[in-house]
């Protein structure tokens, strides 16, 4: 602050369909039990994201109920606590925590929606917290258990998630199936045993040869493109999962194939929005610090994830970058710092 004047906030909005603006705003104060937020780094999430800025869904949808214009988009977060209000849960001036917040460069939430962040964690890894929790919902509602066999298919930021939780879970094998090179290495480094690079409809063969000739227990779909279920369902072994994890902005052209009935299969949705409230995860922030502990203990791999990084007035040509290229991209990061 210069001469007593107040800092001024800018944050990223998508003023309209397919435009990207970078706006000046006024933070609101710091109440009781609440907190005041300098952001270092914020997460794009490229699916989401990119499918409201382009509209890429279907009148009628959730989608279409959900997003309104101007929308800010953003709710992976890592910054620096700058005021703490009465009764803020131990939270101090100082201390760095993650919360779910659009990308702008200050953020003022209540104190029990941010998780610290522990001492030697790479603040530009952190904000991987909103994204890993996502996966984690999927591998819930797949009821992993040690030795299962799973496949992944779609290995953008979702699905990398989903590959390290089943690795850090025991599973037997878990075999990434895309048709981006780049993305499956990455899938690899964090526990894939298998990786093939063929479009879903033509991976059955190469599935066997990875399993052995066994049929996989789970089968996570985390791409958001509709078509993929068909051939999911034709993957996994009878009365196995398929988890819906990505979330397509056309479900009504998700199609059902026989192997439902004859085969016994389960079909499961997971959403970041399910509630985890029970005696063992108390909520999120229980969630956040199980990541956080597999990061910092060498358990759960994320080198290498965040493959791009912007200056936040730089946003426009991100979204770009992340539609045009996004077979070139993982995490792309906006860098706080220097706003």
């Amino acid at each position: 602050m210069i001469g007593g004047e107040k800092p001024v906030e800018h944050r990223v909005v998508f003023s309209k369909p397919g435009t990207v603006d970078f706006e000046v705003f006024e933070p609101e104060a710091v109440g009781e039990g609440m907190v005041a937020v300098r952001s270092l780094y914020s997460l794009m999430s490229t699916g989401t994201e990119n499918i409201v800025l382009h509209r890429r869904y279907e009148p009628g949808s959730h989608w279409d109920r959900w997003v309104k214009f101007p929308f800010w988009p953003g709710y992976a977060v890592v910054g620096e606590i700058v005021q703490a209000g009465a009764e803020a849960g131990g939270l101090v001036v100082g201390d760095r925590v993650v919360l779910r917040a659009p990308h702008a460069s200050h953020h003022v939430a209540e104190a029990l929606r941010c998780t610290p962040v522990p001492p030697g964690l790479d603040l530009s890894v952190a904000p991987w917290f909103a994204l890993a929790k996502i996966a984690f919902m999927g591998a819930r509602a797949a009821e992993q258990s040690l030795g299962d066999t799973l496949v992944v298919i779609g290995l953008g930021p979702i699905g990398q998630m989903s590959v390290r939780w089943a690795t850090a879970a025991g599973a037997r094998a878990v075999v990434a199936i895309d048709t981006v090179a780049p993305r499956l290495r990455l899938a690899q480094r964090g526990g894939a045993t298998a990786a093939i690079a063929k479009p879903v409809g033509e991976a059955a063969d190469d599935l066997r040869d990875a399993l052995e000739d066994r049929q996989a227990d789970v089968v996570i779909d985390s791409t958001g493109n509709a078509e993929v279920l068909e051939a999911a369902l034709g993957l996994v072994r009878a009365h196995g999962r398929v988890v819906i994890l990505g979330d397509t902005g056309h479900p009504t052209s998700q199609h059902l194939t026989g192997d439902l009935i004859t085969r016994g299969i389960t079909i499961v949705g997971a959403h970041d929005s399910h509630s985890m409230q029970t005696p063992i995860w108390d909520g999120d922030r229980s969630i956040h610090s199980l990541f956080f502990h597999l990061v910092t203990t060498g358990r759960f791999d994320v080198e290498g994830l965040n493959t791009h990084t912007f200056h936040p007035n730089d946003c426009a040509a991100a979204y770009e970058l992340a539609d045009q290229r996004r077979g070139d991209t993982m995490g792309i990061i906006f860098d706080w710092t220097r706003v």
